[in-house]
């Protein structure tokens, strides 16, 4: 289950932890009130339970335990290392602080503003450079999840996902992209300089399946806004013929845009050229 819940890593055995809690996302990006906390982490309160912890489990699990809360600790000192260093010849966020109260601090229970919240908090996030990488889940691959804002709360969405003649499943799927949408103009909304904060950004939305039929030969790719000029939009690249036809290579063409250059990456020491 671990990796159909997280598809962020600090090693290839230890997931980088997620956040649910609109109100802890806020606190660690901006601290209470939008003032960055810099003495304290969201570690130390929890410190002593987990020091509890290790007293009752194996070593084997109390080294999980520890590279758990390391890579916490890793996640929050990048969050404060981010966009310190401004070498972009006089660029500068638009705003410094969050333009956005703080979210209640208990699991919002309605779906939509849920979603809704994150979204909205990686715009703002991207918007004050408080971070430059950011990855948003909305929901687990083998996901119990029910959907009675859109009228569809009689199935979970796994199961619905084995239904792909079901129109609810075409619901559910344009209800995701919704988000994506929102995500799109709430970026292209803020202006910086002669571009929009869109155009200088990669949005890479994808799936771990073509269906719900566990059919991974194919995985639909989506990839939004422009990289500070760097891509080119509106086209459709097709690779089902291509030699070349592997995620890795993708990944070393995007991260060529960062100014990241391996010469290799999982499988791949290639690039896709069009992108």
């Amino acid at each position: 289950m671990l990796y159909s819940s997280h598809i962020a890593w600090s090693s290839p055995t230890t997931p980088a932890p997620l956040e649910l809690y609109p109100a802890a996302a806020f606190d660690r990006l901006f601290g209470d009130g939008g003032v960055r906390r810099a003495d304290t982490s969201v570690l130390d309160s929890v410190l002593a339970d987990a020091q509890g912890l290790r007293g009752q489990v194996s070593v084997a699990d109390r080294r999980k335990v520890d590279e758990y809360l390391n890579s916490i600790r890793e996640v929050e000192r990048r969050i404060e290392d981010a966009g310190k260093d401004r070498r972009f010849e006089g660029w500068r966020p638009t705003v410094d602080k969050p333009t956005m109260k703080r979210p209640d601090s208990e699991m919002p229970q309605d779906i939509d503003v849920h979603m809704k919240l994150m979204s909205d908090l990686m715009v703002l996030a991207f918007q004050t450079d408080t971070t430059r990488v950011c990855t948003l889940k909305l929901n687990n691959d083998h996901s119990g999840m029910r959907f009675p804002n859109l009228g569809i709360d009689y199935i979970i969405l796994h199961l619905l996902s084995h239904e792909e003649e079901n129109p609810d499943w075409l619901r559910v799927n344009k209800y995701f992209l919704s988000h994506l949408a929102r995500i799109l103009a709430g970026l292209e909304a803020v202006q910086e300089g002669e571009r929009t904060l869109l155009d200088n950004t990669m949005i890479l939305f994808c799936s771990s399946m073509l269906s719900g039929n566990h059919d991974n030969s194919q995985l639909p790719v989506l990839l939004c806004g422009r990289a500070g000029g760097q891509l080119e939009t509106g086209r459709v690249l097709n690779y089902l013929e291509s030699d070349n036809r592997k995620m890795s290579s993708f990944y070393l063409s995007l991260m060529d845009k960062m100014g990241l250059h391996l010469d290799e990456f999982g499988d791949s020491s290639q690039r896709l050229a069009e992108i």
